[in-house]
């Protein structure tokens, strides 16, 4: 396989939205995590506190895709690097570990979301058991 210059250029775009969508989930979660707090403060609800171990979790995810993104990018930067120097072979591996961490950053996006839905599955769970505690005091006399 022939590698060229431009072919580690062309993650460039896919690697940076990538990035920018990492940093908005980073930044809605730090939204929820300090309205979360201020509601766990005044409840103690057990649910909330769930939910902000939950985010924890998310936390630490986002950070380490983030990290493998970052590390993606710097990777396929350094390989049009090695290619300008005239070292196809090593810029060859030097691109294959670049698509390596991009897949690992996206096996943690992908965790990342199976979390987010767990989370969102706990409100709707406790949106329906308040919904049921609401009809049967109803149906109460």
């Amino acid at each position: 396989m022939e590698i060229s210059l431009t072919t580690p250029a062309l993650l460039f775009p896919a690697i940076s939205l990538l990035l920018l969508a990492y940093t908005n989930r980073f930044l809605t979660l730090a939204s929820l995590i300090r309205s979360l707090k201020t509601r766990y403060a005044t409840t103690h609800s057990h649910l909330v506190y769930s939910q902000i171990q939950n985010l924890r979790i998310r936390l630490n995810l986002i950070k380490n895709m983030q990290a493998f993104g970052i590390c993606s990018i710097f990777g396929c930067v350094f390989c049009m690097f090695i290619l300008f120097a005239g070292y196809s072979t090593l810029g060859k591996y030097a691109f294959g570990l670049s698509l390596i961490l991009l897949m690992a950053s996206l096996a943690l996006a992908l965790r990342e979301t199976q979390i987010s839905v767990r989370a969102l599955t706990l409100e709707l769970n406790d949106l329906e058991e308040e919904a049921e505690e609401g009809k049967s005091s109803k149906n109460t006399p």
